[in-house]
């Protein structure tokens, strides 16, 4: 039996939060309010990278944090993982 079915929906929902996260901790910032903490942030991208990397272009946010530069790699990675994946199947 696949958990594909069910991790597809999860993958998704997953990466909307991480859009959401980083798009709340723009707003937050150009409010001058107490922020997301780094590390939540990259938390979130670690599981939800393309939704992290969407976000930061299209808000223009933690562009130039050395740190948030892993993103993209994340999001190498997810697609790697699903392409063994998919070619165990």
């Amino acid at each position: 039996m696949s958990l594909l079915p069910a991790a597809i929906p999860v993958y998704i929902l997953v990466n909307i939060a991480a859009f959401l996260l980083f798009h709340r901790d723009k707003r937050l910032a150009e409010r001058g309010a107490w922020r997301t903490s780094e590390r939540d942030l990259l938390i979130a991208a670690v599981f939800g990278p393309l939704g992290a990397m969407t976000a930061m272009r299209l808000f223009r946010h933690k562009t130039q944090k050395m740190k948030f530069r892993l993103i993209p790699l994340f999001l190498c990675l997810h697609a790697a993982l699903a392409l063994i994946y998919m070619a165990g199947l």
